[in-house]
């Protein structure tokens, strides 16, 4: 396991600001308050620990698959509207990732970026029916020859720093990472209509391990 690099100026300023909090407790507090200091400042540290990990995995990368973007928890499949880029119906699979999850998001497929957009906006939270449109988000499309997939990061309440690394015509490979947001979010994906969608509601799935769809 290893840390991702959108982590390290986060914890370079946890230890300084938390050093300086220990510091001042043990030399000014009581012993009771300097201890509650260093278990509340070394819980948080732990914690953002976790939240940077990128674990080591192991990828198939097989062909006519779409792989989990991210890890998280399936809490929409539906056919709706998507208005931005195609602009008709598609169906639509959101997974939204808790805090704990691993917060990199890697490429479904593989194939062609052909658009990229950010879109700033609100931060209502992640579930919310008006999060896909409303919220701070950003929009990849990638296609190859046989299907044209678009997958969004969606900011949520607390996450309100979206990665995006992608660019307009680079090439996708399937499971290489794409982008990472901070603290808590979710990624939408739309699918053409008719697609073999495996993914079941409330299941939850690993990035670039589990399957959603088949094509």
């Amino acid at each position: 396991m290893k840390l991702h690099k959108e982590g390290t100026v986060t914890l370079i300023l946890e230890i300084l600001v938390f050093s300086l909090f220990n510091y001042l407790a043990y030399t000014y507090a009581s012993k009771y308050i300097a201890c509650f200091t260093s278990i509340v400042t070394g819980f948080l540290f732990i914690m953002t620990l976790n939240f940077f990990r990128i674990p080591k995995r192991e990828f198939e990368r097989k062909e006519g698959v779409v792989y989990a973007p991210c890890d998280g928890k399936v809490v929409v499949i539906e056919e709706t509207i998507e208005q931005e880029y195609y602009k008709d119906k598609r169906i639509q699979v959101s997974i939204f990732m808790s805090p704990l999850n691993v917060h990199n998001q890697v490429y479904p497929i593989s194939g062609n970026v052909k658009y990229t957009k950010y879109h700033p906006g609100k931060f209502l939270v992640a579930w919310h029916p008006k999060a896909s449109t409303d919220n701070e988000r950003s929009t990849i499309v990638v296609e190859n020859d046989k299907i044209s997939i678009l997958f969004r990061q969606i900011a949520g309440a607390v996450a309100r720093r979206i990665m995006t690394y992608s660019k307009e015509n680079d090439r996708a490979n399937v499971a290489d990472e794409f982008g990472f947001i901070k603290f808590g979010s979710r990624v939408d994906l739309f699918f053409p209509i008719g697609t073999k969608i495996n993914a079941q509601l409330e299941e939850k799935v690993i990035g670039g391990q589990s399957v959603i769809a088949n094509y």
